[in-house]
Parts: C-alpha cells; sequence; structure tokens
C-alpha cells in the first residue's frame, strides 16, 4: 500500500508541477532518458540476476505478442466496420496491443505484488513487450503510414536499446555472486524507477481531444484495459490451467495502460496523434481502478 500511494503522488506532482509550469518543457524528456539509461538497466541487472528458469517462461514471454495480435486482428476488423482511417486504424493497433509493462507496469507490480513479482515483469517487459515493439509495432507502424522499416533497422534499434544491453549482461552474469557493494549501487538506482517514471507520466499528461475522439478513445481503452486482459486470463487460466504469482503478474501486466513508446513510435509515423496522447493519458488514469479490480480478482490464480 505505501509503494501505490508513492506512486499515486508521484502522479498528482508530475500534474502539479505541470500545472504552474515548475518544470521546464523537456523534463519529461530528461527524465525518461534517466530511466530509459539508468534506472531500468539497474533493475534489469539486479533482478534477472535472481532469475529461476521454469515452465511457465514461454507463457510468460508470449503474452505480449498474443496480446499485439489479438489487438491487430481486432482493430483491422473494427477498422473495416467502422470505416477508420488507416492511420487510425494503425494507432488503435499499436496503443491496443502494447500495454506499458515497463514505466507503469513494473511500479505497480512492485506495489501489488512486491519485489518478488519483478522479475516476471521485467521479462514481460524485456522478452515480450519490447520485442513485440521492436519487430511487430515497428513493422505495423511503417504499414499503415508511408514508411517501411528495413531489417536492418529493427535489429539496430534492439540490440542498442539500453534496458536489452543489460539484459544480455545480467543473464550471462547469473552464474556470477554479486559483490555487497554492488547490490547496495544498483537497488539504489533502480529505486527512482517508481518515483521518476510516474512523475515522467505526470508531467506528459494532456486531457485535450477527449470529446473529438470519444468513440475511437472508448474503442481502444475498453479493449487495453478490459477485453484483451480477460481473453489473456481465458486463455492462460482456463484454457490451459497456468497458476502461480508468475502467472497473476503476467495477467496484470496484460491489464495495463497503453505503452508511452509505442506512442512515441505511433506519433514518429504521424498515427493520429491527437487519439495516441490522449489515449495515453486517460488509459493511465483509469488503470488505476482497473488495474486493483484485475488484482482483487486475479488473487486466487
Amino acid at each position: 500500500m505505501n509503494n501505490l500511494i508513492l506512486l499515486v503522488l508521484c502522479f498528482i506532482a508530475g500534474m502539479l508541477l505541470r500545472r504552474f509550469e515548475r518544470m521546464p518543457e523537456n523534463a519529461p524528456a530528461t527524465l525518461n532518458n534517466f530511466i530509459i539509461h539508468v534506472s531500468l538497466p539497474a533493475l534489469t541487472l539486479l533482478y534477472i540476476h535472481e532469475l529461476h528458469v521454469s515452465t511457465d517462461m514461454f507463457l510468460i514471454v508470449a503474452m505480449p505478442w498474443l496480446l499485439f495480435g489479438l489487438s491487430a486482428g481486432f482493430f483491422w476488423l473494427m477498422g473495416r466496420w467502422l470505416n477508420l482511417p488507416r492511420a487510425t486504424t494503425g494507432a488503435l493497433m499499436l496503443l491496443g496491443g502494447l500495454g506499458n509493462t515497463s514505466f507503469v507496469g513494473v511500479p505497480m507490480v512492485e506495489a501489488f505484488y512486491g519485489h518478488a513479482g519483478i522479475p516476471t515483469a521485467i521479462i514481460v517487459d524485456q522478452l515480450g513487450s519490447f520485442f513485440a515493439l521492436s519487430v511487430l509495432g515497428i513493422t505495423v507502424a511503417g504499414i499503415y503510414s508511408s514508411g517501411r522499416p528495413t531489417a536492418a533497422e529493427i535489429v539496430k534499434r534492439i540490440v542498442l536499446f539500453p534496458p536489452f544491453i543489460a539484459l544480455v549482461i545480467a543473464l550471462l552474469l547469473i552464474p556470477v555472486e554479486y559483490a555487497g557493494w554492488a547490490t547496495v549501487i544498483l537497488k539504489r538506482l533502480s529505486d527512482t524507477l517508481a518515483p521518476l517514471a510516474l512523475l515522467s507520466v505526470g508531467l506528459q499528461l494532456r486531457l485535450g481531444h477527449v470529446a473529438e475522439h470519444k468513440r475511437n478513445l472508448a474503442l481502444g481503452l475498453v479493449f487495453k484495459l478490459v477485453l484483451a486482459p480477460l481473453v489473456i486470463y481465458l486463455l492462460y487460466v482456463q484454457v490451459l490451467g497456468a497458476h502461480g504469482q508468475a502467472m497473476q503478474v503476467t495477467l496484470f501486466e496484460a491489464a495495463m495502460p497503453p505503452m508511452i513508446a509505442a506512442a512515441i513510435v505511433a506519433n514518429e509515423h504521424d498515427l493520429d496523434p491527437p487519439l495516441v496522447n490522449v489515449m495515453v493519458a486517460v488509459g493511465i488514469i483509469i488503470s488505476f481502478f482497473t488495474l486493483g479490480a484485475w488484482w482483487w480478482l486475479w488473487k486466487s490464480v
């Protein structure tokens, strides 16, 4: 509960600092760069080192890919049925299929499941969501815009991403015992993720264009926050019989709001930027309530 209160306070602080113009315009970009280059790599190096390979690993990694496939199929059909512009369809595919499993996901997992849930959250994010964004997300963005990413561009984006580099190093170092001072330093640096991530999100919050895009906004968020996690739950628990805390965290990550990085990719490809920005902002606010509901429903999994 203390961690959840911290997240809410940091989110509100970000909104207030933006409202009263107490932070420079580039503050969110600076915070995000620190998180990507310092906080997330430190977290990865610290908790992946404690990773224990299990039979659940495939299901954990597969979830974001399945989620993106569901989103692509669902919004392709909705796009044809509602005669949506191609840019809007592409935007909904990206934001409906990619959850914020890092900036929002890891802090929320820590708040609801404690430190024991973080390794699973990192696996979901690094081996699942990040790869899905880098491969499927970039490809869909290119198809629904005028560009076409090359295989070399995709590979370069993957291998140069700092948390991915940290993931490779962490996997290689699993047999090596960390020195006490190294663990302390990594812990201090990784602790910056939760407050800085929610502060950054609060600073970037924009609620304009809600009325203008209410139908598509509702369509995207109902899918991302309700339908998608429900389908993953039915598949994993009811069909495959998966259970345990790793599955609870995986389902919880499936219910995360739209990914900020996916919104950046959509904006770069000019995929309905007003809808994209408001979907991220409203999605994060609503997720504070929907995630609590899903956590309560999945306690017995």
